[in-house]
C-alpha cells in the first residue's frame, strides 16, 4: 500500500495511544467597517490511533546446507524479501480492515442524505457503471475534493467491467484508438492500475480486501462478498485512514554455534485508525459472480 494512501503520523511521542485533534468547519460571517469580528474558539473533535500489529518472522540457515546447497547467500536475500512481502500485504490488509470497520455495517452510512456504503446494483450484485457515478455523487454531496479519488477493488471487479466494455460502442476506429485498443488488448487494468481513469476514480485492484460474510443494506443483501473501497488521498487531512510505525520491517541476524546454524528474524511494528468517514465509501460486491 503506497504511502500516500494514508496520513502518517510516525512521529508522535512514547506511549502506544495517540489522541489527535481534528479540526471543525470555519463559520463564515458578514463583515462592517469598523465593526469588530466576532471570535470563536477553533472547533476540535478527537480520533484515536493505537499501536496494535506487531508482527515478524523468522528463518535460518544450516551449515551442512551451506556446505551441500549452492548460491545459499542468493536464497537468503530472496529470503529476506519474500519476508517483506508478507509483512506489506498484512499491512494493506489490516489498513482496508480499519477502513471497512470505520462505517457502521449494514447501515448506509449517509453523508448529507447519500449513501456512502451499499451493495453493488448489477446481476448477483456485481459493480456497475451506475455505482461508480453513484458513489462519485455521493463523494459530491459531502464536499470531497475532486483531486485523488480512489477506488481500491477486487479483481472480480475489473472482470465485471471487462464484461461491461462494448468493443464497438462509442470508440470510433479501434486502431486509432490506442487507450481502448489497450483496454481490448489486455484489459482495464494492468499491473494493479487501470489503464483509464472511469467517473473521476483512478482505480486500482487488490486481492486483500476484507470478505463480508453476510451484509443486508436497505433491503438488499450480499452473502460471500468484498468490501470494495473508496477514498480520497488529496491529502493528508483529507484521507481517511491513517498510520503510525513504531519499526518499519527490520532483519536481524546471530549465529547459534550449538546448533550450527545462522538464524534471522525480520519484524515490525504499527498501527492503523481512522480519521474521517466523511471521504471514505465501500460498495459491496459478490466475491466471485463477475455478470
Amino acid at each position: 500500500l503506497p504511502g500516500d494512501f494514508y496520513r502518517d503520523v510516525s512521529d508522535f511521542g512514547s506511549g502506544e495511544t495517540l489522541n489527535i485533534k481534528t479540526i471543525g468547519e470555519a463559520q463564515i460571517q458578514e463583515v462592517e467597517e469598523d465593526v469588530a469580528i466576532n471570535y470563536s474558539p477553533i472547533e476540535t473533535g478527537e480520533v484515536t490511533l493505537s499501536i496494535t500489529d506487531y508482527v515478524g518472522d523468522g528463518w535460518y540457515v544450516t551449515d551442512k546446507m551451506r556446505q551441500d546447497g549452492a548460491q545459499i547467500d542468493q536464497l537468503l536475500a530472496v529470503r529476506g524479501k519474500e519476508a517483506t512481502r508478507a509483512i506489506q500485504e498484512h499491512f494493506e490488509s489490516r489498513a482496508f480492515e480499519v477502513l471497512n470497520a470505520a462505517q457502521t455495517a449494514s447501515n448506509n452510512n449517509s453523508i448529507n442524505g447519500f449513501k456512502h456504503r451499499f451493495v453493488a446494483t448489477g446481476t448477483n450484485a456485481t459493480l456497475t457503471l451506475a455505482d461508480l457515478i453513484q458513489m462519485r455523487l455521493s463523494f459530491n454531496k459531502a464536499e470531497v475534493p475532486m483531486a485523488g479519488r480512489m477506488a481500491i477493488v477486487d479483481p472480480v471487479v475489473e472482470a465485471t467491467l471487462n464484461l461491461t466494455f462494448n468493443i464497438t460502442s462509442g470508440t470510433g476506429d479501434l486502431a486509432a484508438n490506442a487507450t481502448w485498443q489497450s483496454i481490448a488488448e489486455s484489459g482495464f487494468a494492468r499491473e494493479h492500475t487501470f489503464v483509464i481513469n472511469l467517473y473521476g476514480w483512478n482505480i486500482v485492484t487488490s486481492n486483500r480486501l476484507p470478505t463480508i460474510a453476510s451484509e443486508t443494506i436497505d433491503t438488499v443483501t450480499v452473502t460471500t462478498g468484498v468490501a470494495n473501497i473508496f477514498m480520497c488521498i488529496a491529502d493528508d487531512h483529507c484521507k481517511p485512514l491513517m498510520s503510525a510505525w513504531r519499526q518499519q520491517p527490520r532483519v536481524e541476524g546471530e549465529r547459534n554455534k550449538d546448533k550450527q546454524r545462522d538464524e534471522f528474524v525480520q519484524t515490525a511494528r504499527w498501527g492503523l485508525g481512522a480519521q474521517r468517514t466523511d471521504t471514505l465509501g465501500v460498495i459491496l460486491t459478490d466475491a466471485t459472480a463477475i455478470s
